[in-house]
């Protein structure tokens, strides 16, 4: 993995929580406001990628474009993960976010459902600060694509909860991909890129056209290895439960696969772990799971399908590059692609 990659996210992410750390509230009289504005601050300080971000600039960069004008854009790429994780923890009922426990552990659903809104509020705020950085006209374009991530990704997030909700094991792949591309593929690859081409003012239609196919892969992978990182990762890196997904419920693709290979007893087997709620499933349960898994390479051929969706994302990339100014930012992109699955949080 090319050190710049993690150079360039490493500045990324000063630079983010830097323009966050200036924009949140801190100073109030009511001692619960600003209890409050400290709660505001706890999920975009944590630890993380600073992925979309980083997305965006170099986007922006690969056509030409300062990453000054893309500042308030990309910092509400990231205010727009926080609470999106905030509401997910507690629909999950998720117990470790980036090391720590979740918000709604700490303090409770009902607060933390509040400081979700709160940052939501915060990403439309710094939105509007794009108005007197870049105008009017490329300020509502930005807000457009905001509405659209936004829309897409609730969308997908209902898929998955429907799936959970109505105890449905007849899941496959295509369905699997369909909701990646909807709950994580906009918001984490395609909009950040078309928002950074965007900014940098020289990207054309049919350029931008190309970022939801390249995005489409490359979210695809992006959701496959967080995934496999799920049930593998070392929980210290990884920064949240191991074999969660298994507790949760949730369709993965490891599952769709065990349910489709397994002998039919040990998919009654399965169905009747699976079918249980999170607090139900005792630990023994879960690694039945996870060693079924095993047994049958559902792991391996997840990670096969992550590999081959960021190899079809680079090979579109490389199509469309070519033109693109930027060399360096274009470079770094592709090692992104690598990072993607290779990487271990």
């Amino acid at each position: 993995m090319a050190g710049s990659v993690f150079e360039y996210l490493n500045e990324t992410k000063k630079q983010i929580d830097s323009h966050i750390r200036n924009f949140l509230p801190t100073v109030h009289k009511n001692p619960e406001i600003r209890f409050f504005y400290q709660l505001m601050r706890d999920y975009p300080m944590r630890s993380g990628k600073r992925l979309r971000p980083a997305f965006c600039f170099l986007a922006c960069e690969m056509f030409g474009g300062k990453i000054q004008d893309a500042i308030h854009t990309a910092t509400a790429l990231e205010l727009l993960q926080s609470w999106l994780l905030i509401h997910d923890d507690i629909e999950d009922e998720s117990i470790l976010r980036r090391g720590e426990p979740c918000l709604h552990h700490q303090h409770g659903i009902p607060m933390a459902v509040n400081v979700g809104d709160a940052l939501h509020c915060k990403m439309w705020e710094m939105l509007n600060q794009n108005v007197s950085l870049l105008g009017y006209e490329l300020s509502f374009k930005i807000l457009s694509e905001f509405i659209q991530l936004s829309n897409r990704v609730v969308e997908g997030q209902h898929i998955e909860l429907s799936w959970m909700q109505e105890k449905r094991w007849d899941v496959s792949d295509e369905d699997y991909w369909m909701m990646c591309v909807q709950k994580t593929a906009w918001y984490t690859c395609i909009t950040p890129c078309r928002l950074g081409a965007l900014i940098s003012g020289s990207v054309q239609p049919d350029q931008l056209e190309q970022f939801i196919h390249i995005g489409t892969d490359l979210g695809v992978a992006f959701q496959i290895q967080d995934d496999v990182l799920n049930l593998i990762g070392e929980e210290g890196v990884y920064g949240k439960e191991i074999a969660g997904d298994i507790s949760e419920g949730k369709r993965t693709l490891m599952l769709i696969h065990l349910f489709r290979s397994c002998t039919e007893s040990e998919s009654a087997i399965l169905t009747s772990i699976m079918d249980k709620q999170r607090q139900e499933k005792t630990e023994v349960e879960v690694f039945d799971v996870l060693n079924l898994m095993k047994k049958y390479n559902s792991i391996q051929y997840a990670e096969q399908k992550s590999k081959q969706f960021a190899k079809q994302a680079s090979d579109k990339f490389d199509q469309v590059s070519g033109i693109l100014p930027g060399e360096e930012a274009k470079q770094i992109f592709k090692s992104l692609i690598d990072f993607v699955i290779e990487r271990q949080y």
